[in-house]
């Protein structure tokens, strides 16, 4: 399995996930995962952290801080001690982690930056779908994500996209896919929230570029993600970038 290592010390790694790649196992499905890399590339972290348990069985998250979505890829934060992992999930839940992720999706917007400040709960409608707005079920939770439409343009089929730069302030599951579906402005190849396929994108269109914090010793880390072969031929093509 190759995983680009972006940044690493004592502490932490930062890698750069691919698409296609989930975080950690579900205790159902055998396919392979970033938690496998780590047990054969670095079984030193084995371990560190915390275990989950799901439906009756244990799985094993070691040096996981945070996660991304099987179809999300980029900067992905891996702790190498238990120290730097208490560390940094207390980062996380302080809301001191700086993260921006860079997206295709549906639509133009009349402005050019906005906030989405909309709690997230369950969909009524599908038990695998967040839901923002109308449509929730039980109880909700703060989520709140700032963005900006940095470019927009037309695809072959004149059918209207822009190219978005988010940034979450919360950290909740979906969060950038429902606030997107929210605006009425679905990701790209985002199937699950309503964003149809386009752009050359067989996944959801979605790169978490950058992330910023201190680190365990004091440190400012801030490293980004190169773009995986989608984005970059879709940033080429439609925004001549």
């Amino acid at each position: 399995m190759n995983m680009q290592i972006l940044f690493e010390n004592s502490d932490l790694l930062i890698v750069n996930k691919p698409s296609g790649l989930r975080t950690h196992g579900d205790g159902k499905s055998d396919v392979p995962t970033v938690v496998d890399w780590i047990m054969t590339e670095r079984p030193e972290i084995v371990g560190v952290g915390e275990n989950m348990e799901m439906d009756g069985k244990v799985i094993e998250r070691p040096g996981i801080v945070h996660r991304l979505d099987e179809q999300t890829s980029g900067c992905l934060v891996i702790a190498k001690t238990q120290d730097s992992f208490e560390y940094l999930k207390q980062q996380f839940k302080d809301r001191k982690v700086e993260k921006e992720y860079h997206a295709f999706v549906w639509g133009h917007f009349k402005e050019s930056k906005g906030v989405v400040d909309e709690p997230i709960g369950r969909s009524t409608g599908d038990f695998r779908r967040w839901q923002a707005g109308r449509g929730v079920r039980g109880e909700t939770r703060e989520a709140v994500t700032k963005w900006e439409a940095v470019g927009q343009f037309e695809d072959e089929a004149n059918e209207r996209c822009s190219f978005m730069h988010l940034w979450p302030q919360t950290g909740r599951t979906h969060q950038l896919r429902v606030h997107m579906k929210y605006l009425q402005r679905p990701i790209v190849s985002d199937e699950l929230y309503g964003g149809k396929p386009a752009l050359g994108f067989g996944r959801v269109a979605l790169h978490a570029r950058t992330i910023s914090f201190v680190g365990p010793t004091g440190e400012r880390v801030e490293v980004s993600a190169p773009y995986p072969e989608d984005f970059a031929y879709a940033l080429a093509k439609y925004l001549k970038a």
